[in-house]
């Protein structure tokens, strides 16, 4: 059994966690807060396409669920998927969004720590959007 390395990727916010995840669920609202999908997402089908610098990307999302799960699942141009799993929970009187990067086959240290970078970045500006 192969384990890919992980990174748990987390940021407190000062607003209730139903009203996080109402802002951040619809497929729509991820390019407010998320460099990596772009501003460019139009809805096709059951999916959305993302198009990017590296060319086009297929995402799949979640649907809205009660649970606070914002997982999507992310298709490169070569055919690979990504999954990527999201998920704001209540901490008291607030909210913790936590995403779960893999850590790709093959990546080096360098690709893995600037995409926990990009990461942090993306749940820091909707810290900044939810506190605002």
């Amino acid at each position: 059994m192969a384990l890919f390395e992980t990174r748990p990727i987390t940021v407190s916010i000062a607003r209730a966690a139903a009203e996080v995840y109402a802002f951040a669920q619809p497929p729509e609202a991820f390019p407010k807060w998320t460099a990596g999908l772009g501003a460019d997402l139009t809805r096709d089908g059951d999916r959305w396409i993302a198009h990017g610098p590296d060319g086009d990307v297929h995402v799949r999302f979640s649907p809205d669920n009660p649970y606070g799960v914002l997982d999507h699942w992310v298709t490169l141009p070569d055919g690979s998927e990504l999954s990527i799993p999201l998920r704001v929970v209540a901490n008291g009187d607030g909210a913790e969004v936590t995403l779960t990067l893999f850590r790709a086959p093959g990546m080096d240290d360098a690709a893995f720590a600037r995409d926990q970078g990009l990461v942090a970045k993306d749940l820091a500006t909707l810290k900044a959007l939810m506190e605002a």
